[in-house]
C-alpha cells in the first residue's frame, strides 16, 4: 500500500510521512532488540536478575508512564519539536548504550530510550494526523500499524543476525543510526506544527498516574527477591494503590481531567479497553519470555530463536487484513472474541509443546496463538472510536492508547514475577540444604531463563530438578495466560455485543466496520 499524492497532497507530504513511519519501525525494533541482547549483555557485563530484567521492564515502564505527558507536551510546544527531540534523545541514549560497560548504565539508557520512544510516538502520531485527512489519514495510520507489526515480526531476526555477526553493541549502533537518519529526514520534510491552544493540562493528574504505574512496577520487580509480603514490597504496593485512588478522585473533580472516566459508562468502550489488555497476555508478553526461554532453556542461538519466533509474529502481518474483510459478514466484537478463544487454545498447546520438547507442535502452537491474537489486534483501533459519542472520539483514542501501552508494561512485570515466584515455590519445596536467599536468587535466574546461573548457585541440585522446576513454572504460566485470555474473550463478547440496537445494523457499526476495512486495505 502506498500514499499517493492526490489533491492537496504533495510528494513533500509523502516524504514527511515516511519519516514518521520509519520511526514507527524503530520503536518495536528497540523493544525486541532489548530482549534479544539481554543474554549477551549478561554474559559480557554480568548483572543481577533484577538489573537484567530492567533492560526490558525499564523501557516499557518509562514508555507507558511518559506517553500521556509526551502527548501534552506535543500540543504545548509543537508536535514536530517533540518528535525530533524524542529521536534525538533516542539517538544519544542508543549510542551511549553501545559504549557502556556497566549494567546499571545500560539499564538507565534503556529507561531513557522508553521516554524518548514516548515522545517520538506522541509527536509522530500527531504529525501524521496533521498531514492527512479523511480516507488518506486512515490509510496512513494503517501503514503506521503495519510498520509496528513489521518491527515486531522481524526485529528479533535482525537483532539475532547482528548479535552473532558483530555482537550486541551493533544492535544499539544500528538503532542510533536509524534514529539519526529519521530525525534528519523529519527536520527537512516535516512542516512546522502550530502550538495548540489546548485546555489547561492537569499536571497533578499526570504525576499521580505515572507514580502509580512506576510504584506498582517497582513492587512487582522486587517481589521475587524480597517476597510479596515483605515490608518494602508492601510499602510500594500501598503507595501505588494510594496514588491510583488519588488519581481517580482527581479525574472526578477537575474540569479537564487526564482521563474522562465518564467514558467507562459506555459498555462497548469498556469492551474495547479489554482488547489491548487481552493481547498483552496472549501475545506481547510472549515476545519477551519466549526468546529468553529459547536462548536460556533450549540453548538456541539468537538467530534460531528469532526464526522460531516468526511463527508467532508473521500472522500479525496478514490476519488483521482478513479480520477487516470479515467485518462485512460478522460483528467486530464477535470476531475479536473468537480470536481470543483461538489464542487461548494456542497458549495451552504452547505450554504442552514446551513441556514435551516438541518443536513441531511448538511452531504450530505459536502460529495458532499469533493468528488468534491478530484478529482483535486488527479491529480494536477502529472499535475504540466507534463505541463513544462523536464529540468524545479524541479523548477515547487517547485513553485507549494509554491503556494499551501501560497495560503492556504491567503485564510484562506480572509475568516475569510469576515465573520467578513459581520457581521459588518449586525449589523451596524440595531443596532444603540452601538458605532462602540463595534459593530466591536461583529462582530469579530461572524466571529470567538462565538455567546455568541457577545451577551455579545450587551446585548440589541436579540439572534435571532445575529443568523440572523451570518447565513446571512455564506450564503454570501458559495455563494462567490461557485462562486470562478466555475470560477476556467472554467479557469482550458480552460488552461489545451488549447494545444490539445501537450497534448491529446501525450506522455506528457500519462506520466501525468501514474504518477497519479502510485501515487495513493494502
Amino acid at each position: 500500500m502506498s500514499l499517493r499524492p492526490t489533491a492537496g497532497l504533495t510528494y513533500a507530504t509523502t516524504a514527511a510521512a515516511v519519516s514518521v513511519l520509519s520511526a514507527a519501525m524503530i520503536l518495536p525494533l528497540s523493544f525486541t532488540g532489548g530482549v534479544a541482547t539481554t543474554p549477551a549483555i549478561s554474559h559480557e557485563l554480568g548483572g543481577t536478575p533484577l538489573s537484567l530484567s530492567w533492560l526490558t521492564n525499564g523501557f516499557m515502564l518509562t514508555f507507558g508512564s511518559a506517553l500521556l505527558a509526551a502527548g501534552v507536551a506535543a500540543d504545548l510546544t509543537g508536535r514536530k519539536q517533540i518528535f525530533l527531540y524524542g529521536l534525538g534523545i533516542f539517538f544519544f541514549s542508543c549510542l551511549l548504550a553501545s559504549l557502556t560497560s556497566s549494567p546499571f548504565m545500560m539499564g538507565l539508557m534503556r529507561a531513557v530510550q522508553g521516554i524518548a520512544a514516548a515522545m517520538t510516538l506522541a509527536g509522530g502520531s500527531a504529525m501524521l494526523a496533521q498531514l492527512y485527512e479523511g480516507a488518506a489519514r486512515t490509510r496512513a495510520f494503517s501503514i503506521l500499524g503495519t510498520m509496528f507489526g513489521a518491527g515486531l515480526a522481524f526485529g528479533p531476526l535482525l537483532s539475532g543476525i547482528l548479535i552473532e555477526q558483530s555482537g550486541w553493541r551493533a544492535v544499539y549502533l544500528l538503532l542510533a543510526l536509524l534514529a539519526g537518519l529519521t530525525a534528519l529526514a523529519g527536520a527537512v520534510f516535516l512542516p512546522y506544527s502550530v502550538k495548540t491552544q489546548a485546555q489547561k493540562t492537569d499536571i497533578t493528574g499526570l504525576f499521580l498516574f505515572s507514580s502509580s504505574l512506576i510504584l506498582f512496577t517497582v513492587a512487582m520487580l522486587l517481589s521475587p527477591e524480597k517476597g510479596f509480603f515483605s515490608g518494602v514490597v508492601l510499602m510500594f504496593f500501598f503507595a501505588s494503590l494510594l496514588s491510583a485512588r488519588l488519581f481517580v478522585i482527581r479525574c472526578r473533580r477537575v474540569e479537564h481531567p487526564v482521563f474522562e472516566l465518564s467514558l467507562l459508562r459506555y459498555p462497548r468502550f469498556v469492551g474495547v479497553l479489554i482488547l489491548p489488555i487481552a493481547t498483552c497476555y496472549c501475545y506481547v508478553v510472549l515476545l519477551i519470555i519466549l526468546p529468553l526461554r529459547f536462548t536460556g532453556g533450549e540453548a538456541f542461538s539468537a538467530i534460531e530463536s528469532a526464526l522460531y519466533l516468526l511463527a508467532l509474529t508473521v500472522p500479525m502481518l496478514i490476519i488483521p487484513t482478513i479480520a477487516a474483510l470479515l467485518t462485512g459478514w460478522f460483528r467486530p466484537g464477535s470476531l475479536a472474541a473468537v480470536g481470543l478463544v483461538v489464542s487461548s487454545i494456542g497458549l495451552l498447546l504452547l505450554g504442552y509443546a514446551l513441556q514435551n520438547n516438541n518443536h513441531g507442535l511448538l511452531i504450530v502452537s505459536m502460529s495458532v496463538t499469533g493468528a488468534g491474537a491478530a484478529l482483535p489486534w486488527g479491529l480494536m483501533d477502529g472499535l475504540a472510536v466507534s463505541g463513544v459519542p462523536a464529540e468524545k472520539v479524541g479523548v477515547a483514542a487517547g485513553l485507549f492508547n494509554t491503556v494499551r501501552v501501560a497495560g503492556e508494561s504491567v503485564a510484562l512485570v506480572i509475568v516475569m514475577a510469576f515465573l520467578s515466584t513459581a520457581n521459588q515455590l518449586n525449589l523451596s519445596a524440595t531443596v532444603t540444604n540452601y538458605p532462602a536467599d540463595i534459593i530466591n536468587q536461583a529462582a530469579a535466574w530461572l524466571g529470567g531463563g538462565n538455567i546455568q546461573q541457577a545451577a551455579t548457585l545450587l551446585p548440589d541440585v541436579s540439572r534435571q530438578r532445575l529443568w523440572e522446576s523451570y518447565n513446571h513454572a512455564y506450564t503454570l504460566l501458559f495455563t494462567l495466560l490461557a485462562l486470562i485470555t478466555l475470560l477476556c474473550a467472554f467479557l469482550v463478547w458480552k460488552t461489545l455485543n451488549s447494545d444490539v440496537t445501537s450497534f448491529k445494523g446501525s450506522n455506528r457499526e457500519k462506520n466501525a466496520a468501514t474504518a477497519c476495512k479502510e485501515g487495513n486495505k493494502r
